[in-house]
């Protein structure tokens, strides 16, 4: 069983309603693994723990939480030898759903007692990493207001969703997919690495994790009913097939707005810009699954 710390969110969905450290225990300290638990207490704090995990030594750090933290885990053990474990504990989960790691706690502590360790790309928007998805415009501008309204869960995403599709307005975007020329209104770009943005919503429903490739997502306009289109073939992980998107593949694209636009890297919301560098680290980062 390798050595393994835990950085665990608090704040993370069903950690408050458990006894994590007691549930863990349960599992690893029942055959005498070689473990300890760290808790976050702000905003970044699981970066830097996980950073210091590595310099220790652990083979293994698993963020227990949602995907902020594996983020902030992820980007933590970005250029080390230890691998990222994941214990879901979020709303979304889209990496851990892309993996197939088991949401249920018991079984994810499971597969990570023994877990099989391989590599995986790394996106990069703006000098700042993601794992799942990146992206500019009506869904950054939902992680925007997401954040804001003082409550987290599936309901409330649904919720900010709809009362932001009524007020989101395109920008005209001009971009360079590897020496593609593309202009266009964007309602949605997505750069997606992982298939989904989470709770099975497949916005890229073929993207590989260790293909060394992006999958780009665009999204000229959403009217009501490709609306519905869009959300329904998002959930069944058919959007390709429909007309109301359209897909590349690049290891890397330069964007350039007419006017700020929203972007968020796996679902954070980090500001506005006109400009965006975004590339791929071809199997970046361990993961233990």
């Amino acid at each position: 069983m390798p050595k393994t710390c835990f950085i665990l969110n608090p704040k993370a969905g069903p950690s408050r309603r458990h006894d994590m450290p007691g549930l863990i225990a349960r599992h690893f300290g029942a055959q005498e693994a070689d473990y300890e638990i760290r808790h976050t207490e702000y905003a970044g704090h699981a970066v830097e723990l996980a950073q210091r995990a590595a310099a220790e030594g652990f083979a293994v750090v698993a963020a227990v939480g949602g995907d902020g933290t594996v983020n902030e885990v992820g980007r933590g053990l970005l250029g080390t030898d230890a691998a990222l474990g994941i214990i879901p504990q979020g709303s979304g989960n889209g990496l851990a759903r892309h993996l197939k790691v088991p949401l249920g706690l018991p079984a994810a502590l499971r597969r990570l007692a023994t877990p099989d360790f391989s590599r995986m790309d790394v996106g990069m928007m703006n000098g700042h990493p993601f794992f799942c998805t990146a992206g500019l415009g009506f869904d950054a501008h939902v992680s925007q207001h997401f954040a804001q309204a003082g409550s987290r869960g599936l309901s409330t995403y649904l919720r900010v969703t709809l009362r932001e599709y009524r007020r989101y307005r395109t920008v005209a975007v001009e971009a360079d997919l590897n020496g593609q020329q593309l202009t266009a209104d964007c309602y949605v770009l997505a750069f997606a690495n992982a298939s989904q943005y989470g709770n099975n919503a497949y916005i890229a429903p073929l993207a590989d994790l260790r293909d060394g490739l992006l999958d780009v997502c665009l999204i000229d306009a959403l009217p009501a009913m490709r609306a519905f289109r869009v959300s329904l073939a998002m959930a069944l992980g058919t959007l390709p097939q429909t007309k109301a998107a359209e897909y590349f593949r690049v290891p890397q694209a330069r964007v350039r707005a007419a006017a700020p636009i929203g972007f968020h890297v796996d679902g954070d919301y980090l500001g506005h810009a006109t400009e965006f560098e975004v590339e791929l680290l071809p199997l970046a980062l361990a993961v233990a699954v």
